[in-house]
């Protein structure tokens, strides 16, 4: 019989971790269930103490989630993995699952406004120190990280501005002083990068975004080796009661199904589009991954296998010239959501980052002109064109 964890992503991601209840049905089935029931008191008391491995209860562990669960484990190359209600669930679990009073976290400053949010005014009300670096600045990684240190936070790609961090020398960091290195990789998606191979411990998914795709549900995931997941991170998530519901761990299996298709076709079409952005009047620069200009284009390379479907744009004029592109756009929609089928694009300094300090933003390369392109599914020849006449626009 063929190993799951032999098979190829696109199999994986089709077959992974599907189970068919008395009823062999093709489609994966919704247990859209609070609780079970068990047939005698004895098999409740052993369902309980742990003799028995079946369900007790939806905030416990579910049948349809479960199934989300281990097709994301196969897919990431985890041991394990925990489903949670949205992305931040997520986050704010993989963080605070691991720390105590006393501890010490590091993490990238190039955070996603929430995730800062957590990092920077959350942990320290529990006592935890916070130090946020230049993630791209291994010397402030080094000088940060101490034998208190015990998580390691980061984003590669940062939201919104493409920065990259070497995952990997980061990793090492933390293994010198015991620290668990956690990484949210939700602008690489799990096709363009494998952040458990570089050697972190844990990563993340806002599942809302790519692994939906099509702006329909909320969704979080946690991987992980299974001893952490089982002793930390289980008895977190079963008592504070992130859980994902089961309707939307089907919505999420059956986006699954397409998520590699997806995400190739959209990075296709990034790629020639921030060719396209990069060389109007109107833009001062374009990031993205994959383009040869990015400062961090040799780490790109050697981390991702693509350069995902994520361009940020800095134009020229400032807020008003980005504002005038974001409203001459036609096809083109304008929302703080990414990861979609549609092609999005915001403001973050005025939408997503708008609780971030200004001189924070202005730290983090936020600038007033920046724009953050979600490259969607439509015909990359109207998304050029329209492209291109609102970036005319906006001279």
């Amino acid at each position: 019989m063929t190993d799951k964890k032999s098979l190829r992503p696109a199999t994986q991601l089709v077959h992974g971790g599907t189970t068919r209840s008395q009823f062999s049905e093709t489609s994966e089935a919704i247990f859209l269930t609070q609780g079970f029931v068990y047939p005698s008191a004895e098999a409740a008391e052993a369902r309980f103490n742990g003799d028995d491995p079946g369900y007790v209860y939806s905030r416990y562990a579910n049948p349809t989630v479960a199934m989300f669960e281990e097709r994301m484990a196969l897919l990431e190359g985890a041991e394990a993995a925990k489903a949670t209600a949205s992305g931040m669930a997520a986050v704010t679990a993989a963080l605070l699952a691991d720390i105590e009073a006393g501890d010490h976290v590091v993490a990238s400053r190039a955070l996603f406004g929430s995730c800062l949010y957590i990092v920077s005014q959350l942990l320290p009300r529990f006592g935890v120190t916070c130090t946020l670096v230049d993630g791209s600045n291994l010397d402030e990684w080094r000088a940060a990280v101490t034998p208190k240190t015990k998580t390691l936070f980061l984003e590669s790609p940062a939201n919104p501005t493409m920065e990259l961090v070497d995952i990997a020398a980061v990793a090492d960091m933390g293994r010198s002083v015991g620290a668990r290195l956690v990484v949210d990789n939700v602008f690489a998606t799990p096709i363009f990068q494998k952040p458990l191979k570089l050697g972190a411990h844990t990563v993340v998914y806002s599942a809302t975004k790519h692994i939906d795709g099509q702006g329909r549900c909320l969704g979080g995931v946690v991987l992980s080796n299974a001893e952490w997941v089982e002793e930390k991170l289980l008895p977190f998530v079963k008592h504070t009661g992130p859980a994902l519901s089961p309707f939307n761990a089907w919505v999420l299996l059956k986006s699954l199904e397409t998520l590699e298709l997806r995400v190739r076709r959209q990075a296709e079409t990034a790629a020639k589009l921030a060719e396209i952005i990069g060389a109007h009047a109107a833009v001062a620069r374009v990031l993205y991954p994959g383009h040869p200009d990015h400062p961090q284009a040799e780490l790109a390379r050697r981390q991702m296998s693509g350069g995902g479907t994520m361009i940020a744009i800095d134009m020229k004029g400032g807020k008003d010239a980005a504002f005038r592109l974001s409203n001459a756009l036609q096809i083109v929609s304008l929302s703080n959501n990414l990861g979609d089928a549609k092609s999005l694009i915001t403001h973050p300094a005025t939408t997503t980052h708008q609780n971030v300090a200004e001189d924070v933003r202005r730290e983090l390369g936020i600038t007033e002109g920046m724009l953050r392109f979600s490259v969607g599914l439509e015909d990359p020849e109207d998304l050029a064109e329209d492209v291109a006449q609102a970036l005319d626009a906006a001279l």
